[in-house]
């Protein structure tokens, strides 16, 4: 198995759209023999959608990792102090994530969780899904991107004729993400031609 005995917190933000495709995903990762402790954001832990509510997910994520959700900023402190964690993965991250990341807030727990785990010199992997990746936030993207540590899941444009600024990471390719993050590799292609 390619993660055995891998530590791996998994953040989960607001792009709600995107769980349908991130639920899978984080199944393979715990079939790959890794252990995953779910952190979500504000947002995700309190806000009920069209998609799903925010017990109905909560119960999906703790079905499937085995582990409660760390869902405030002092359940994830420890991340860094204790070196609790090998990797952490943010799948999807938003734009306000990305955005907030790049200029260093930290105001929900999946921000604590990467400050904290960054401190420890430790890869954070960005599974992207933000409407405004090519606008405001390219800048943030282009500055994480050339951030020793963080590591990016390949991405595409989702909808370049209706949405034009729109990025969506291949969450089908966040556990090779994770393995070469581990090797303190980038995984190649970052960007991608899926329509």
């Amino acid at each position: 198995m390619k993660l055995e005995g891998i530590r791996i917190g998994f953040c989960v933000t607001g792009s709600f759209c995107t769980f349908h495709k991130v639920l899978p995903e984080m199944q393979k990762i715990v079939d790959e023999g890794a252990q995953v402790y779910p952190i979500f954001s504000y947002t995700v832990a309190n806000t009920d959608t069209r998609f799903t509510t925010a017990a109905q997910f909560r119960k999906a994520v703790e079905d499937i990792t085995g582990h409660a959700i760390i869902d405030t900023i002092v359940d994830a402190e420890p991340i860094g102090p204790q070196h609790l964690l090998d990797v952490v993965v943010i799948a999807p991250c938003t734009g306000n994530t990305l955005a907030k990341l790049a200029n260093g807030i930290t105001d929900t727990p999946v921000l604590m969780a990467a400050k904290a785990h960054l401190r420890n010199q430790k890869p954070v992997i960005i599974a992207i899904s933000t409407n405004d990746g090519l606008g405001n936030n390219g800048r943030n993207l282009a500055v994480l991107m050339n951030t020793k540590n963080i590591y990016i899941v390949p991405y595409y444009q989702d909808g370049p004729l209706v949405k034009v600024n729109s990025l969506m990471a291949d969450m089908t390719k966040i556990t090779d993400t994770i393995v070469l993050a581990l090797e303190k590799k980038q995984i190649h292609p970052i960007l991608l031609n899926i329509p």
